[in-house]
């Protein structure tokens, strides 16, 4: 079952854990209707019930008993918080299951292309990038997907090993590469994002036709963290699939100052996978964890980007038993709120952000991430038994640290 959020159909969790059903205040008003598993766009036209008003001034159709109490999917949940282009990309690339690379290699591949003057983006030239991608990736995780074989995957291998040329392996990707990846590009939790970002015209142009929300995205102060997102998310995933990371956690080393994602092979070997801020990034939509301000990971831009220590790094030195390099306390902030004139440095932020980071971590386990077993494993494995270890450790923190902290002044909260 779903509900219909202006044309978006949403999945709702029966999980007796979650808050009821809540429309943010910020969302504009709209009409919401329970839905089936299809689209609305396929079903016809349909009668309306009647609706009556919430408090916030949306109508909502009054709801059969068995939905009450329910919820948005977290996925759904993250769009709606903050409905834009940025949070409708982030969702494709951090959201979903994951059994193929092929998405990530499509988004960065789009990316590539954000220069042109036409929208019409035919296959073979969308090839390209798309392969390149993918080709890159196999040579330092030869694993990039969950499938026995796959002839585009072989083929980029034999491009690889110099086997296939560049021609060869154009052919190969148009023939055998996009798959399904061109129509289930947008879809995420089951059903289309809002925004769309291009269109696929298989025939008879057989090319995508790239929309004015993905040339408006291209542009936008996010575009290049976008990609490190991507990046981040895909390198996390190829060693989950390479090591089994189930099964070996990840954790974080600040060796050099700056953090990364570490992970350990079936040897007992070390490997860094990926910067803790490009991990981080996305799932706090692009700003400061406290302020909100937009943050850049990417390039020069990236050093005023600081991944910090929700609950203090300074509590293990009293004694603390609570891991606090764990992935559950690490969130990005701008450097003023880090270490700032007014800046945060050793104390615990005000009540308020606590709710935010429980979000934040429950984005990652819902999306089917990498990090999602590390979570669990550091805070528990239900959502009220994470909820609690968060309240625990941070009544620990103020027990222990007293003063909290809150930025001076503050945008409204992506989470």
């Amino acid at each position: 079952m779903s509900i219909t959020i202006r044309g978006f159909d949403v999945p709702i969790i029966n999980n007796g854990y979650r808050e009821p059903l809540r429309i943010p205040e910020h969302c504009p008003p709209s009409t919401l209707r329970l839905a089936g598993r299809r689209s609305a766009r396929t079903q016809g036209p349909r009668r309306e019930s009647p609706s009556r008003s919430t408090s916030n001034g949306i109508k909502r159709e009054s709801q059969p008993n068995h939905l009450r109490g329910t919820s948005l999917s977290d996925a759904a949940d993250f769009i709606i918080r903050s409905p834009n282009r940025e949070s409708c990309w982030r969702s494709i690339a951090l959201f979903g299951v994951n059994t193929a690379s092929y998405k990530f290699a499509l988004a960065e591949a789009l990316m590539r292309s954000k220069d042109r003057e036409s929208d019409l983006l035919g296959l073979e030239e969308l090839a390209v990038p798309f392969s390149s991608a993918i080709c890159r990736h196999l040579l330092s995780s030869t694993k990039q997907g969950t499938m026995p074989r796959s002839k585009f995957l072989d083929a980029c291998r034999r491009f690889n090993e110099g086997e296939l040329t560049q021609q060869g392996l154009v052919d190969a990707t148009v023939r055998d590469g996009f798959g399904d990846v061109l129509d289930a590009f947008h879809i995420v939790s089951g059903a289309d994002v809002p925004k769309r970002f291009f269109v696929a015209e298989r025939k008879p142009s057989g090319a995508i036709r790239l929309t004015e929300d993905f040339f408006e995205l291209s542009v936008s102060s996010h575009s290049s963290s976008l990609a490190c997102e991507v990046e981040a998310r895909w390198r996390l995933v190829e060693t989950a699939w390479r090591v089994g990371l189930n099964h070996r956690l990840i954790d974080v080393d600040s060796g050099g100052g700056d953090l990364q994602l570490m992970a350990t092979d079936e040897s007992g070997r070390r490997l860094s996978v990926t910067h803790a801020r490009h991990a981080l990034n996305g799932y706090q939509k692009g700003v400061c964890f406290y302020c909100s301000s937009p943050l850049n990971v990417a390039g020069a831009k990236s050093s005023s980007v600081e991944v910090d220590h929700f609950l203090p790094h300074t509590l293990m030195n009293r004694g603390r038993s609570m891991n606090l390099n764990g992935v559950w306390n690490l969130v990005n902030a701008c450097r003023d709120c880090n270490r700032g004139p007014q800046g945060k440095f050793a104390r615990p932020p005000v009540d308020r952000y606590l709710t935010n980071l429980h979000r934040r971590n429950e984005y990652y386990i819902s999306s089917h991430h990498p990090l999602r077993e590390t979570i669990i494993a550091q805070t528990g494995q239900t959502e009220p038994a994470r909820r609690t270890y968060l309240r625990d450790q941070y009544q620990s923190a103020i027990d222990a640290l007293i003063h909290t902290w809150e930025p001076a002044s503050e945008g409204e909260s992506a989470l």
